[in-house]
């Protein structure tokens, strides 16, 4: 069984390297994302444990690319960032599994064996919502056959509603995981952006899939007929 591990520490890299193969895998390493991105390409690893934050490339855009070549190597992603959205957009983007600093080595291993066992099927991953469809590899959008065009701002906030389809999320949430942490103006910039997403996803196709619910925030749902007039 072979193992790409990317991981900038090179400490910790010669650690899983030893470690792992005393466990009887065949391990390469490399320190940085572009050399992982090139090993993980060109060779048939039957898995990649692959550190997040890496010079050169961080660890997203190598596994986006990955997926985006069609390598479908199962993927761990090994990195001290524990929060749910860091590991819901390592999900979306195509990894198998997450494993957080400091991390028990029996535990990397089991599901590393877990990982093998079950394989590489090839698997896009697009994000769905009835017939709206968001591929974030190759940032596409579209209703049914329909492509649709947003900007950087209006793709991060319809993944967002998309991953947390169906559940009503605040402004307070939405400038939380979409916006820059150092944003510091009026929470009113979300109303906005949600009105540009409703004449882009919604209005040309006669559709009201993006409702407010007053005074809680904003619902993302599969396509239904749109409102009667004075409702929003």
């Amino acid at each position: 069984m072979r193992l790409l591990v990317v991981e900038d520490e090179k400490g910790l890299a010669e650690a899983l390297r030893r470690g792992l193969s005393n466990e009887g895998f065949v391990v390469d390493v490399v320190h940085d994302g572009v050399s992982g991105l090139w090993a993980a390409s060109e060779n048939p690893y039957d898995a990649v444990v692959l550190d997040l934050m890496l010079p050169r490339k961080n660890g997203y855009d190598v596994l986006r690319e990955l997926r985006g070549r069609h390598v479908w190597a199962p993927v761990l992603m090994l990195t001290a960032k524990d929060g749910e959205y860091d590991q819901a957009d390592a999900f979306d983007l195509g990894a198998d599994d997450y494993l957080t600093k400091p991390f028990s080595f029996v535990v990397l291993v089991a599901r590393l064996r877990a990982l093998i066992r079950r394989g590489a099927p090839e698997r896009p991953v697009v994000l769905e919502a009835g017939t709206l469809s968001l591929d974030p590899l190759t940032r596409k959008v579209m209703r049914g056959d329909a492509p649709v065009e947003l900007t950087a701002r209006e793709f991060g906030l319809l993944q967002y509603l998309m991953r947390r389809r169906d559940e009503v999320v605040s402004k307070a949430e939405i400038l939380d995981n979409v916006w820059d942490p150092a944003f510091e103006g009026s929470d009113n910039v979300v109303e906005v952006y949600i009105g540009y997403l409703r004449r882009k996803i919604d209005a040309p196709f006669g559709l009201a899939t993006l409702a407010t619910v007053r005074g809680m925030g904003y619902r993302l749902s599969a396509d239904r007929p749109p409102r009667r007039p004075g409702g929003r």
